[in-house]
């Protein structure tokens, strides 16, 4: 799993390529959780995500209630395929609350 960092104007975007499962779920934290302390919202990519878990949905679940206690805005964009498969899977796109728009990288 790889993520990008890129900051404009008070939002920080996380990218994320790759997979998002038990294997990564550690370094998706010790990632995000730095983040999550800093002013100003925050969306995370998953355009780019390939393979997706029940650890990986726990990281999103994690940043999402840590934003939450925090008082700051998170928002998941991007969703690919393997993402939105376990949300359906978990029947939890309602709880975080974002529309679910498939890129194009899903589409295919």
């Amino acid at each position: 799993m790889n993520i990008r960092v890129a900051t404009l104007n008070g939002l920080c975007q996380l990218h994320i390529e790759g997979e998002m499962n038990i294997y990564t779920a550690a370094e998706f934290k010790a990632q995000l959780l730095p983040h999550l302390a800093e002013p100003g919202e925050l969306e995370i990519d998953l355009s780019q995500v390939s393979e997706m878990d029940g650890a990986g949905m726990q990281q999103l679940l994690l940043a999402k209630r840590e934003a939450t206690r925090v008082g700051r805005t998170l928002r998941l964009a991007g969703h690919s395929r393997a993402v939105l498969e376990v949300f359906d899977l978990c029947n939890l796109a309602a709880f975080f609350g974002d529309p679910l728009v498939i890129s194009n990288s899903a589409a295919s």
